[in-house]
């Protein structure tokens, strides 16, 4: 059965950066989704997206259609890893003894869900150390370095941000000098010059 060409489908951006595609013939020209967006398409638009080879592309590799029909009708060769949730690659990244099932996933999953799973492998973080050398011989991406990053802080980072740093202010350990405005009209001027060598 077809899809109707004006039912709304819901279309989200799983990659880490910018996603955006041209839309000839429709009255919005260019549509951007920001990372984790997620966005009410018509079936027509993305017909016409998908007609296109580098919109085919996107589509196929770093957005996600949440409407299984749909996905099927624009990208019939998609692979089951497609449709994988946040919480399914947590799954896949927590679960014990499913090596071969994630190997599975990075061989065959877009490029959106490598993403997801080299972000998560950080926040979780992984500690399977079979699943950290598989994402770093498939992808490159060292999840061991990566999670030291994180962990790091960089010197002289006391974790305050810059507005609570300087809102603070220094307290005196001894009792303020008293200074009159005599003191300070009796005090000889200093003039300071910078000289360039």
């Amino acid at each position: 059965m077809a899809v109707a060409k004006d039912k709304l489908i819901k279309v989200t951006n799983r990659y880490s950066g910018t996603v955006g595609y041209d839309v000839q013939d429709m009255a919005i020209p260019h549509r951007n989704f920001h990372p984790g967006e997620t966005k009410e398409i018509t079936f027509e638009e993305l017909e016409k997206v998908a007609a296109d080879p580098a919109g085919e592309k996107i589509l196929e590799k770093y957005l996600v259609i949440k409407d299984y029909e749909a996905a099927k009708e624009l990208l019939p060769d998609v692979e089951p890893e497609y449709y994988y949730t946040e919480e399914d690659i947590k799954r896949l990244l927590l679960t014990p003894n499913n090596l071969d099932a994630f190997l599975d996933c990075l061989d065959f999953a877009p490029d959106g869900v490598i993403d997801l799973i080299q972000e998560e492998a950080v926040n979780l973080p992984l500690n399977d150390v079979a699943k950290r050398k598989a994402i770093l011989d498939k992808t490159g991406f060292n999840v061991e370095a990566a999670i030291r990053v994180k962990e790091t802080k960089l010197d002289g980072d006391t974790g305050e941000s810059i507005e609570e740093s300087t809102t603070k202010s220094t307290k005196r350990r001894a009792a303020a000098p008293i200074i009159t405005a005599a003191d300070v009209e009796d005090k000889p001027q200093v003039k300071v010059i910078a000289k360039k060598n």
